[in-house]
């Protein structure tokens, strides 16, 4: 392993931009400072005209491993992500079978240790029968970024409905609630009316409606709200949602945060015809008055943080029709790269970027010494330079091999990305180095 001294670069972390060098010594960051000299052997990078921001940690991910392997695993995701600027993943629990168990969990985190490039972490699924397990939860609660509850449609048995089984989980778990919020029973009734249609992707966004939302969102925060409960909620994606999130409190002191996710923030219901069911996911991409309100909360801090929502399916899969095409897009590699886009059209400034996609997720989530480029922190951190990237099928990493958003062109790389201290990622190319390390969480 080689230490790094990082000359000249912008670091731009916490609001602000400051121009310093950086020092890397083994897993972490020795020193930031100006003209900094070192009396042990070092890797010099001039980073002159480039901006070193921490590595994104995104919050949610589905990475298919175990048991939809065929679409994507840790190891290939992970690397895609390392080429996309992402440090740090927290993974979702529907995988197959689905991690409802802490053995099953503990399978997920032996591979991760094994085979991710990035750091890690594995949410714990709720269902209608392992209040138990999530009980024992409790104990971990420094080693697991959370209890994911699926509010609306999920494979397997991973709908949680009944309102008894929620109150108890909610009253029972001392672990951050990640929720999906989408109302089952709005969802059929809407699918009803359409029976006898021949239906396509253009009805999705009708069938998972503004209400769809909202109502399960609501819900999820009255049960917050009446048991003090941890809640996070994913994935935001209408307007009405965003009068029940405020921006009055300092995030530390937030109980209730919400995440927006990237093709929320860039594709509307006008793009179904161009893309059918590529960019068909749950909840539904909608109509262009929502992702302007969705951006809105974005710069407001009513939303707190920006995630991808990565869930890969094979080109064939997402070719089948609306009923049999699966939900989910492909974006880890390219989440960041789309926020830059925006950077350039100044709809976003870049110490926002890393505001969303770094450090808020920290602190949020109490990450242990990570999302944040402070002295003694882990060292992962991203170089980017203003050079054009054009997203083309040879470049993609996915397993799945492909992306709603090839052909788009950033006006920034990614030049370099660091995980603990280890350059995983230079020259366009990833490094075969299993260096992610499993996330750790503050109790207080």
């Amino acid at each position: 392993m080689h230490n790094y001294l990082i000359k000249n670069a912008c670091i731009v972390n916490e609001g602000k931009r400051i121009y310093n060098d950086l020092l890397i010594k083994d897993e972490r960051i020795e020193k930031i400072d100006a003209n900094i000299q070192t009396k042990y052997k070092c890797v010099e990078i001039d980073a002159s005209n480039q901006f070193l921001i921490p590595g994104v940690i995104d919050d949610q991910v589905h990475f298919r491993e175990p048991g939809l392997t065929h679409k994507a695993t840790i190891q290939t995701e992970s690397k895609a992500a390392v080429a996309g600027g992402v440090t740090s993943f927290m993974e979702m629990p529907n995988t197959k079978p689905p991690t409802l168990t802490l053995e099953l969990l503990e399978e997920k985190y032996s591979i991760a240790q094994r085979q991710s490039y990035t750091n890690y972490s594995f949410y714990l699924g709720a269902s209608e029968d392992n209040l138990e397990v999530i009980k024992r939860a409790n104990e971990l609660k420094n080693k697991i970024c959370g209890l994911k509850i699926f509010m609306g449609s999920s494979t397997g048995n991973m709908l949680v409905e009944s309102p008894i089984v929620l109150e108890n989980i909610f009253s029972s778990t001392n672990l951050l609630v990640a929720t999906h919020c989408e109302d089952e029973q709005i969802i059929q009734s809407n699918k009803l009316q359409f029976q006898h249609k021949k239906l396509d992707v253009s009805y999705h966004p009708i069938i998972r409606n503004e209400e769809v939302c909202y109502a399960s969102s609501l819900k999820a925060i009255q049960l917050a709200k009446k048991f003090n409960t941890r809640l996070h909620i994913l994935h935001i994606s209408t307007a009405k949602e965003l009068g029940l999130f405020g921006n009055m409190l300092p995030l530390e002191e937030k109980r209730i945060t919400a995440e927006v996710c990237v093709h929320h923030l860039h594709f509307t219901a006008d793009d179904y015809p161009k893309f059918q069911n590529l960019i068909k996911c749950n909840p539904a991409i909608k109509s262009a008055n929502h992702k302007s309100k969705l951006w809105e909360g974005l710069i407001n801090d009513s939303l707190d943080v920006i995630a991808t929502d990565h869930a890969p399916h094979l080109l064939s899969e997402k070719q089948l029709a609306y009923n049999e095409s699966p939900a989910g897009l492909p974006l880890i590699q390219h989440g960041l790269l789309l926020m830059l886009y925006y950077e350039n059209l100044q709809k976003i400034s870049l110490e926002k970027i890393v505001q969303k996609m770094s450090n808020d997720v920290a602190t949020i989530f109490k990450i242990e010494n990570r999302g944040f480029i402070r002295e003694g922190y882990f060292a992962d951190l991203v170089l980017l330079k203003k050079e054009p990237y054009k997203i083309l099928e040879k470049n993609i990493l996915y397993k799945c091999a492909w992306s709603p958003l090839e052909g788009l062109e950033i006006p920034y790389s990614i030049d370099k990305t660091f995980i603990n201290g280890n350059l995983v990622y230079a020259n366009q190319e990833v490094q075969e180095i299993f260096c992610g390390q499993r996330l750790n969480f503050r109790t207080t």
